[in-house]
């Protein structure tokens, strides 16, 4: 073994293959988003090709009624509306799951004026522009369409993992986005058979669709867990007291279990890092969660320094550090995670197919 410049002494390098994951899977969290921008068909398509086991798109919806591929339906920072002069009047302030927001909303254009926008890079900073108003938005349609060809063309299944963001703020604007997104997916042949994940922040939605779609269906549930301090958008709303750090016990995955699958968890939460950027021993919530029948998703995983532990990075400080995010994402699969959202799809399946650099020891 040799040990990987600029990391710490516990992180090597493997000459012989490491130990495989053959349970575990790639969402490709946006597409390849760390490659290509964002929720694009071309970032889609890079993941497919990267051997991502499912695509993300984070689903909001547009004036006419459309669902659009944006990870939020604030779009000032992933697309050229504010140099469009013809949309400058549609510049606004409004208040979104408890937080003032300030842009263009997409839900104040229609799916033709959306599709006049080009997309761009939402971390220039960090990833660059060379990409910039090269890519128009996609709709939910033109996702599946595509994805239906990608999957013939790779000639294997892949799946999606739609996300419905601030269900309950389109709901109250008149423009629900779940009844929608179940039309879209059975309507197509290949959506009614692929495997199918719905994941949401929101609580009330996902008990809604499985009262709909019962148990005998390809579509299943994921109940994604925000901060622990923080409560579901819809249980806000409505006055109730649950947390997410609730929802995270054995008590609250038990009845998470009781209408989804899975629960999607930000990656610190499930292994925590130490101030020096070293792994410490996994929480009790992968257990916990197993336990309750519940596979569990980590998210997300990004491979440039600046999202790395810091005993892991290596090079420049925005660098992109392949190896780093390999060895942290092995890290997760050692602890017991049976999925990863990563932006970079191919390092997942480095990291789940066993190539690369071998996980740290709590």
């Amino acid at each position: 073994m040799t040990v990987v410049a600029g990391m710490a002494c516990c992180w090597v390098m493997e000459t012989a293959a490491t130990p495989a994951y053959p349970h575990a899977q790639v969402y490709a969290h946006r597409g390849a988003s760390a490659l290509l921008p964002e929720h694009t068909l071309a970032s889609y398509a890079q993941a497919i090709a990267d051997g991502a086991d499912y695509i993300e798109p984070d689903l909001v919806m547009t004036r006419d009624g459309v669902l659009v591929a944006r990870h939020e339906n604030e779009i000032g920072s992933t697309t050229d509306v504010a140099t469009r002069p013809e949309f400058a009047d549609r510049r606004t302030v409004k208040w979104i799951d408890g937080q003032r927001v300030d842009g263009w909303f997409s839900e104040d254009f229609t799916a033709a004026e959306l599709k006049t926008l080009y997309v761009r890079e939402r971390l220039p900073q960090i990833r660059g522009t060379a990409f910039d108003d090269q890519f128009r938005i996609a709709t939910l349609e033109e996702i599946i369409a595509f994805l239906v060809q990608q999957a013939a063309r790779a000639n294997r299944g892949i799946g999606l993992v739609p996300e419905i963001k601030h269900g309950s703020y389109f709901r109250g604007i008149g423009l629900p986005m779940e009844e929608k997104l179940l039309t879209a997916l059975r309507a197509d042949s290949y959506t009614n058979v692929a495997p199918v994940l719905i994941q949401s922040f929101e609580v009330a939605n996902l008990r809604a669709l499985r009262a709909q779609l019962g148990d005998a269906s390809n579509i299943r549930l994921l109940q994604l867990i925000g901060a622990p301090g923080q409560q579901p958008a819809d249980i806000a709303l409505a006055g109730g007291a649950l947390t997410y750090a609730q929802m995270g016990t054995a008590e609250g995955l038990r009845e998470i279990a009781q209408y989804a699958e899975a629960i999607g968890v930000e990656r610190r939460a499930l292994r925590p890092w130490d101030d020096q950027g070293r792994p410490g021993a996994p929480t009790a919530l992968i257990a916990d969660a197993h336990a309750a029948g519940l596979q569990v998703v980590a998210y997300s995983f990004r491979p440039e320094n600046p999202f790395l532990p810091p005993a892991l990075r290596a090079g420049d400080a925005n660098a992109r550090n392949p190896d780093g995010a390999v060895a942290e994402m092995r890290g997760y699969l050692q602890a017991g995670v049976d999925a990863l959202f990563t932006d970079d799809p191919a390092l997942g399946r480095r990291a789940v197919d066993g190539d690369g650099v071998a996980p740290a020891s709590p």
